[in-house]
């Protein structure tokens, strides 16, 4: 039976530098190229047949023992609409520089095209952010795909940036990236991410990044083709309110960090020093703060710290936090989600 148990950091090489507050938060390797952590992964990063890939203590990958006992780890009722898909990646991503103007297909574009059934929308939930922080997230005025790559073309960084809409952030606050929508995360801004689980990304603009991107930056597919997963109009505000939540890492007992658009997709809940008991299910539990004790339905009492970083099979049963507070990232539940096997 699939057991709880801490993970060992994830980090690995990028393009892009940071990695730093990683380190300090999971005790692990830091920078300065190592920018991001894949926490609980079974997604490999795009192109290779490894890497990203989650270690558990035995020595086995996550994604191997979950295939072989499925039903332990993710439950009945996931495995019967999904498979033995996690149907999350939850990252932390730690930018020592602005991250490139970049953006992800859906999943008609990625079936299509790719032969993969997950696109990569994705949410941001902002763990510590320098002052005056923004993010870019969609384009300001719509543009259409003759403007786009010809900017892309010219290596206009400058003009891409710009014709983002900016959101300032805090630390807290959390935003739901839809697919195809163009985005930029500032330089400082340190972030837990939940997304989709593919390495799907295509970029606009690579000039101050160690990455050609006129040869990995558009999927294999070549920009003509790659554009047309990219969403031109404007995030009106209608649609805003829906994406972006304000400080959600409060100290109350259980707080939802996203609102229902997030659902068919993943799930995220603050958990605070008075938690409720927790239904059985998979789930990664990052510790951001305190010293205390988690207790199973179905597994031994396991002691956390900040920094902590918990896998969380189904086959534990229910759960209760005491003594720390941190964020719970799940999977869709199976009634929420628009993708199935």
């Amino acid at each position: 039976m699939a057991k709880p148990e801490k993970l060992a950091s994830n980090q690995f090489d990028h393009f892009y530098k940071g990695g730093y507050k990683i380190g300090a938060l999971r005790h692990g390797p830091g920078g300065p190229m190592r920018p991001e952590e894949w926490i609980g992964s079974t997604t490999t990063r795009f192109g290779e047949k490894t890497m990203g890939l989650t270690t558990l203590a035995d020595g086995t990958t996550l994604r191997d023992a979950i295939i072989k006992d499925p039903e332990s780890w993710l439950g009945l009722e996931h495995t019967s609409t999904f498979g033995p898909s996690t149907e999350l990646l939850v990252k932390l991503l730690d930018p020592d520089q602005r991250l490139p103007v970049h953006y992800h297909p859906n999943r008609a574009f990625a079936q299509k095209h790719l032969s993969l059934q997950h696109g990569k929308t994705e949410a941001w939930i902002i763990l510590e952010a320098p002052a005056g922080a923004n993010v870019g997230l969609g384009f300001s005025q719509e543009k259409s795909k003759k403007e786009v790559a010809a900017m892309v073309e010219a290596r206009d960084s400058t003009g891409l940036i710009n014709s983002l809409q900016k959101f300032d952030v805090t630390a807290g606050d959390a935003i739901l990236v839809p697919s195809g929508v163009p985005h930029a995360i500032g330089a400082g801004i340190f972030v837990m991410e939940l997304q989709e689980p593919t390495d799907l990304s295509a970029l606009l603009e690579w000039n101050d990044f160690a990455v050609d991107g006129t040869v990995d930056g558009h999927l294999g597919l070549g920009f003509d083709t790659v554009l047309d997963a990219l969403r031109y109009t404007p995030i009106e505000r209608a649609e805003a309110d829906s994406l972006v939540t304000k400080q959600r890492l409060s100290e109350s007992s259980n707080t939802s960090i996203f609102t229902g658009a997030a659902d068919p997709y993943f799930r995220a809940d603050y958990l605070g020093p008075a938690s409720p008991r927790i239904a059985a299910g998979f789930g990664i539990l990052l510790i951001l703060q305190g010293v205390g004790t988690i207790t199973f339905e179905n597994a031994s009492e396991l002691p956390v710290e900040k920094g902590d970083a918990i896998l969380i099979p189904a086959s534990a049963g229910s759960w209760k936090i005491s003594g720390a507070q941190g964020i719970l990232a799940r999977p869709p539940l199976a009634s929420k989600s628009t993708l199935a096997i």
